[in-house]
């Protein structure tokens, strides 16, 4: 491994597929690939690749080259990489290992090196890694091929968005397939940095590493972090590593300053970020990562939800993150950027990321440029036994992905009762429901979870409803008035579902988590929303109606419309799904602020 000067992590240009673990040197193996459909029994010598594709391009995408709309049972992906591949990667014959790294394949992926297997890997948004040495030929031509199996009509497996029928209706999209996010190679030292988990305590001004370790550890490891802020040196420590799971705890000694300890802390509206060096020495080398953190507290304390133990109002868009030429893929790094920015210039302080856990470069734009995120996964569609058990896997895989950034604010593992319809009425599902909540607890005790967000909640830390009501003044009629709320959160919601079925009306955060929907009326009737404008006037003028009537609203600390941009036959975007705006941008911006018309 060749070393050279880290990035700085917190002003990378977001192109590295894990932005708080970046290294020197990597390797992208995206672009073309030799690609097959079918044969599912088959050894990778036995297919047939008969055409090609852009990775990480879904086969069902324009973007692919492919634009497939079968139902795509299994597919095959093979590439050729060599020395100069291994080379970006920072691989030298001075030894050492090579990691071969995957973002996301739907749903289920198994993965040769030169007719080796060297990874198999179940969940169709959780990233796996595979240490590829052994089966390399350093000199010569080596192949991957990958096998990705992901059966339209499994249920049980977390579909989301993605359609079941031939073609997309109502809320459900085109489906995605296989490799849909980067592909990447990476050389790591013999002992090498697997994971790092942040966490912060703004009263003791500290800050707590949890570091995973790959390799042997001799009897002369040590572990060193530095923390630094525009070039300041705030902490440094260095450690005895006598295990593969090693906790560093730190202190700030700026931010004892209780004058001052604001200036560190992280927020939308300052969304400040530290940076770190961590670093694992032994007597056969030194593995060095760049990593960032942002210190900040989130909580959900009587009836309003804190941010810094200071209230604040949550003001959400529903982001599906979907593109019309690929999917359920960003177009490019660079959209991940756009699409934070986009939700930031309409007003808006949060994304709620719908039905999908997003590529982690969209966290980092996110808590580079100030916007909280909900964080939420995909669903099943069935209650069983390998639901359950998928859902525990891959979000369990998802938290431990996605707990360091300091723009996700809530987690969500379920929604609106997909995969436990029945809910109300069979306990196994309200146990199931209760059992992910208090799982994503024990993973990560900092933040609120929401046990089922829109209705039929069970032990969750936010009431959330979710109300496609069009009318502004019955809007203002259900959530202006608290006994109204109150009463509401005690029985039924606007769906004809309880809000909560196991008995709880403690006070909490309420938030309307899903409203507006309203279509703009452009295809002669093929447009789908909950309601329909006829222009653009009309549009504009509903939906800042429906805004400031929620925002009006003083029992609500928060809300979530719907939705950021027009997705496939789903018109009731702010925004074409071309991203350009429907009504002045202005106009949206001030009725998500609370501030007079422009």
């Amino acid at each position: 491994m060749t070393a050279e000067p880290l990035p700085i992590a917190s002003t990378q240009d977001g192109s590295y597929p894990r932005p708080q673990i970046v290294r020197s040197h990597w390797a992208d193996l995206t672009g073309t690939w030799d690609f097959a459909i079918g044969a599912p029994g088959s050894r990778p010598s036995a297919v047939d690749f008969d055409r090609t594709i852009v990775v990480p391009f879904p086969p069902e995408s324009a973007a692919s080259g492919l634009g497939e709309q079968g139902m795509l049972h299994s597919v095959w992906y093979r590439r050729a990489f060599g020395p100069t591949e291994l080379e970006a990667a920072g691989w030298t014959d001075a030894g050492g290992r090579v990691l071969l790294h995957f973002g996301a394949v739907d749903w289920e992926a198994t993965v040769w090196v030169n007719g080796i297997t060297v990874a198999m890997h179940r969940g169709g948004q959780s990233p796996f890694t595979a240490d590829i040495t052994h089966a390399l030929r350093p000199g010569a031509s080596n192949e991957i091929v990958v096998h990705a199996v992901d059966d339209p009509e499994d249920v049980s497996i977390l579909r989301g968005k993605q359609d079941w029928r031939d073609q997309p209706h109502a809320i459900w999209y085109s489906r995605t397939t296989g490799i849909w996010q980067p592909v990447w190679l990476e050389a790591v030292p013999e002992t090498a940095i697997t994971s790092l988990t942040w966490s912060s305590d703004i009263p003791t001004a500290g800050v707590e590493l949890e570091v995973e370790l790959t390799g042997a550890l001799d009897d002369d490891t040590w572990l060193s972090v530095e923390l630094t802020h525009d070039g300041e040196l705030l902490s440094e420590t260095r450690t005895r590593v006598l295990s593969r799971f090693e906790t560093v705890r730190m202190r700030l000694p700026r931010q004892t300053n209780g004058q001052q300890h604001e200036e560190l802390l992280w927020s939308p509206e300052h969304p400040t970020l530290i940076d770190a060096t961590v670093r694992v020495q032994t007597r056969r080398g030194t593995d060095a990562v760049a990593s960032y953190l942002g210190i900040r507290s989130v909580a959900a304390s009587g009836s309003a939800f804190l941010l810094n133990d200071r209230p604040v109002k949550v003001r959400a868009v529903l982001a599906q993150n979907y593109w019309p030429e690929s999917h359920l893929a960003a177009p490019g790094a660079g959209a991940l950027r756009r699409e934070v920015e986009l939700i930031r210039d309409l007003g808006f302080n949060t994304a709620r990321v719908h039905q999908k856990a997003e590529d982690p470069r969209f966290l980092y734009w996110a808590d580079r440029l100030g916007l909280m995120v909900w964080a939420e996964t995909a669903s099943a569609y069935a209650f069983d036994r390998r639901a359950a058990s998928n859902l525990l896997s891959e979000w369990t895989s998802l938290v431990a992905r996605d707990i360091s950034h300091p723009s996700v604010i809530v987690w969500v593992p379920l929604n609106e009762s997909w995969g436990v319809q029945h809910i109300a009425h069979d306990e196994r599902q309200r146990a199931l429901s209760r059992s992910v909540a208090d799982l994503t607890r024990a993973l990560d005790g900092t933040r609120p979870v929401i046990s089922n967000d829109g209705w039929e909640h069970t032990r969750s830390d936010i009431w959330t409803i979710h109300d496609y009501e069009a009318d502004p003044t019955v809007i203002t009629r259900r959530y202006a008035d608290a006994a109204a709320l109150d009463a509401m959160i005690a029985g039924f919601g606007p769906a004809g579902r309880r809000i909560s079925v196991d008995g709880d009306r403690s006070s909490k955060p309420v938030m309307l988590t899903e409203f507006g929907g309203v279509s703009l009326r452009a295809r002669n009737g093929t447009d789908w929303g909950y309601s329909t404008a006829e222009n653009p006037e009309e549009f504009g003028e509903r939906v800042c109606a429906l805004i400031r009537a929620v925002d009006a609203a003083a029992p609500l600390s928060g809300f979530c419309y719907t939705q950021l941009t027009d997705t496939g036959q789903e018109t009731n975007g702010l925004l074409y799904e071309d991203r350009t705006p429907k009504v002045e941008v202005a106009a949206i911006r001030a009725a998500v602020r609370g501030e007079p018309s422009p």
